[in-house]
């Protein structure tokens, strides 16, 4: 009993840490480094061909830059582990923004140490305390906020996994019309995303989003046609000098490809990733890609020539790791949920 020590609760002194704390430094610890756009992890990351997709970027830039227009939120509509939640989501967009303007930087550094846990509360409440007063408090110094960054890209968004995906995803938005979307503030918010049942439902008539929101939908109102010709054209061209004739391919065979995509450049990108692998030869390449197009006549269904590609290619892969050098990290996002079937298929011995 000589070393049991009792001590009355009711006359403990709690002493309050004196370590300072960086609230920049905790704000890095919940970014996700691997969304930013200039970042590593997206090296080579898929971008717009020369000469395509020309008249729907032109309607970007023109949203962007439009300052008097009445609505201030753009819609696109057509994993990465650290990019596939929410939580990073407002961190990271702060990061960003303090990067760029040292005192930006230093009311959210101010803000996260006066809240060490602000990370943990709704995303509202994280808007609000790491972007909203920060550019409240400049605007009161007299700061001009049109000088700064004020166009806020969010991609993926229908990428946020997990059980409660649909309500992060309505909770994100909601919260970016009820803090971001306002007159003092002067930001442009473009998301991109498929058109999952909670970005659908806030963009159709009478949804939330609807009178704010600029819509573009890709599959409706672009045909991407011309772009995959150019985007096939090019690159066969380029294929020229390996195969030692510039003849390899006809625009016949670049027609069959475009028709066989019915409109997803999801397609002729993959294609041409398969017809181009280094360890093959791209005329016989391009010869099998075509047994796998519908057959004269026969028009294909969105997706099934899509599908019958992806079949084929996982099917006759004799090497994964040759596999994996010409699928790269969108192509596998893409493939994700079929890969699954493929390989409940494979395993039964329904594939050989």
């Amino acid at each position: 009993m000589g070393n049991l020590q009792c001590i009355d609760a009711n006359h403990v002194t709690v002493h309050p840490q004196t370590e300072s704390v960086d609230g920049w430094q905790i704000l890095l610890e919940h970014t996700a480094p691997n969304a930013l756009h200039n970042s590593r992890a997206r090296y080579d990351a898929p971008k717009c061909d020369e000469d395509t997709r020309v008249e729907v970027t032109g309607e970007i830039v023109t949203f962007i830059e439009n300052w008097d227009g009445p609505q201030r939120l753009l819609c696109m509509t057509a994993t990465d582990p650290s990019r596939n939640t929410v939580n990073p989501v407002i961190p990271t967009i702060a990061y960003q923004l303090g990067s760029d303007n040292l005192e930006v930087k230093r009311f959210i550094k101010a803000a996260v140490e006066k809240d060490n846990l602000i990370f943990y509360k709704s995303l509202q409440d994280q808007i609000t305390t790491l972007i909203v007063k920060p550019f409240e408090h400049l605007c009161s110094e007299g700061s001009d906020l049109s000088t700064l960054p004020y166009a806020i890209l969010i991609d993926g968004l229908d990428e946020c996994r997990g059980e409660r995906s649909e309500d992060s995803q309505v909770e994100l938005l909601t919260a970016i019309k009820e803090c971001l979307l306002v007159d003092h503030l002067p930001f442009r918010i473009f998301i991109a995303s498929r058109p999952e049942w909670a970005i659908r439902t806030a963009l159709a008539p009478g949804g939330y989003l609807h009178a704010l929101a600029y819509h573009i939908q890709l599959s409706d109102k672009y045909d991407a046609s011309g772009d995959m010709h150019r985007y096939l054209q090019r690159r066969f061209d380029a294929l020229s000098s390996r195969t030692g004739n510039p003849h390899w391919f006809t625009q016949n065979d670049i027609d069959r490809l475009v028709s066989a995509a019915s409109g997803q450049f999801v397609y002729v990108a993959m294609a041409y990733n398969y017809i181009s692998e280094r360890r093959g030869s791209p005329t016989e390449r391009l010869k099998i890609v075509l047994t796998w197009t519908p057959h004269d006549g026969r028009k294909a269904r969105p997706f099934e020539a899509l599908d019958i590609l992806y079949t084929n290619i996982l099917s006759n892969a004799k090497d994964l790791r040759a596999l994996a050098g010409f699928l790269t990290f969108e192509d596998a996002a893409v493939v994700n949920k079929f890969c699954d079937k493929w390989w409940i298929n494979f395993m039964n011995g329904d594939i050989k």
